[in-house]
């Protein structure tokens, strides 16, 4: 019977507790500040338990049960790697601890207990994040089966300060300089120079690195007004897959990167010829037998490049994705743009990541708002005190009627009151101000009202 206890009676003085059976049968209690908020409570919780829920799977079924079922929902829903990734995050992390506990038993202490130990061990916060978002993941797919009414690992990640902030994801993006990106180039041209193109094509459209090895001719626009390449697809664990996102874009091609492409064309071609292929080869970076190039292999080159060049040894492939949105940031193109390029789902995301290097902004470029007529006479206008028309005019104020009336005067500018500089005739005198019937009337009832507060007043 779900009732409401006063909070002396559990050690919570001053508090009021809402005590009833979920729509599983599962005993629960809520703490509230006043009466008014628990009897709020028992009657929205009476209302859920006259719910009829029906478990999609066994009620009483365990953690390491429901897995299988989970991953083979995942299965079908992500990439074979993220499916992988979840699968290792619960076999060797989760099933450890919850295995043989009743997913219905699973409690939010016992989750941070595991996270907890996680982080003791020395995993590192990134790796105990994905561990935390694997086990969520799991048991809001319970929640959605009936099993449970709420998921008891929501929002640890914050609680543990798992998550990163926007500062944190932005430090741990490394790019390059425009210097250190040419510098790099050039090192490549001369030590690699059959990785040349693939990397300057990298720091030009700033695709992913699965996404530049899975590139095919047929994906290259290179008419000189077009000048852009398909994406899609990507190389993800040495298989072809969809992009990142699920779906493909286009990019913009710079000059320079067209004529290295043309070029690289060309040499593919002889190569056809010398080695005698029969056609030429479908990928537009392929290995000296005409197949998509290995990745493995191009990081490690990378990583020797880096050597040469004298450059941090931190820096891998993907940093030249970075570098591409960075550098295009600096120099003030839209974040939108940005983002298509990327092929990010959101501006957030591009803003999140690369918010470091938006400009900040100058008090000039709010002058772009000002009229082009306003730019080019206001400080001429403000010199002369030229204010005719439609320009400011005087104000001044009267107490009528206990309450402040502005009357309008028409201001006189200096060529009204001298017409030539060099003219010897004395200045036309100004017309007197014309008032309206509304003013005249204003200014009778100021002096009545004058008159009216002067006289003495008599006292009884």
């Amino acid at each position: 019977m779900a009732a409401i206890i006063k909070g002396e009676k559990r050690g919570r003085p001053g508090k009021w507790i809402v005590d009833y059976r979920d729509a599983t049968g599962r005993r629960r209690w809520i703490t509230c500040k006043t009466k008014r908020r628990a009897d709020d409570v028992l009657a929205e919780k009476i209302r859920e338990a006259k719910q009829h829920i029906v478990a999609e799977v066994e009620p009483n079924i365990t953690v390491e049960q429901y897995s299988v079922r989970w991953v083979e929902r995942v299965k079908a829903t992500t990439k074979e790697r993220t499916a992988n990734t979840y699968q290792r995050a619960l076999h060797n992390h989760i099933l450890p601890s919850f295995g043989r506990m009743k997913v219905r038993d699973v409690h939010p202490g016992r989750v941070i207990g595991m996270l907890t130990q996680k982080l003791n061990e020395g995993y590192a916060k990134a790796y105990v994040r994905l561990i935390h978002a694997t086990f969520e993941g799991m048991l809001n797919a319970a929640v959605d089966d009936g099993i449970i009414l709420a998921n008891p690992a929501a929002k640890m990640g914050r609680k543990m300060r798992l998550v990163q902030t926007r500062a944190a994801k932005q430090e741990e993006i490394k790019a390059f300089t425009r210097e250190q990106r040419d510098h790099f180039l050039a090192v490549t041209l001369a030590h690699k120079p059959k990785l040349y193109a693939l990397f300057l094509l990298m720091t030009r459209t700033g695709l992913r690195p699965g996404e530049a090895v899975a590139l095919k001719w047929v994906d290259v626009n290179l008419h000189p007004e077009e000048r852009s390449i398909r994406v899609e697809r990507t190389l993800s664990a040495r298989k072809i897959s969809t992009p990142k996102s699920g779906h493909g874009r286009s990019v913009d091609v710079s000059a320079e990167l067209r004529v290295t492409l043309l070029k690289l064309q060309v040499e593919r071609k002889e190569e056809t010829l010398r080695k005698s292929w029969g056609t030429v080869p479908e990928w537009v970076f392929c290995s000296r037998v005409g197949r998509i190039v290995d990745y493995s292999w191009v990081a490690k080159d990378f990583g020797r490049l880096l050597r040469f060049a004298g450059l941090p040894s931190h820096f891998t492939p993907h940093c030249l994705r970075h570098t591409y949105a960075s550098l295009l940031l600096q120099t003030g193109i839209s974040p939108v743009y940005v983002q298509r390029q990327l092929g990010h789902a959101s501006i957030q995301m591009t803003c999140d990541l690369y918010g470091k290097w938006l400009p900040i902004g100058e008090k000039s470029w709010v002058d772009g708002l000002d009229s082009s007529a306003t730019q080019r006479n206001g400080s001429k206008m403000v010199a002369n005190g030229d204010f005719r028309g439609r320009g400011p005019r005087t104000m001044e104020a009267r107490h009528v009627g206990g309450s402040p009336e502005a009357i309008d005067f028409p201001m006189v500018s200096q060529d009204d009151q001298v017409r030539s500089p060099t003219s010897t005739a004395s200045p036309p005198a100004p017309a007197a101000p014309r008032r309206s019937s509304s003013a005249r009337e204003s200014q009778r009832t100021a002096s009545r009202w004058r008159s009216l507060t002067s006289r003495p007043t008599s006292h009884t």
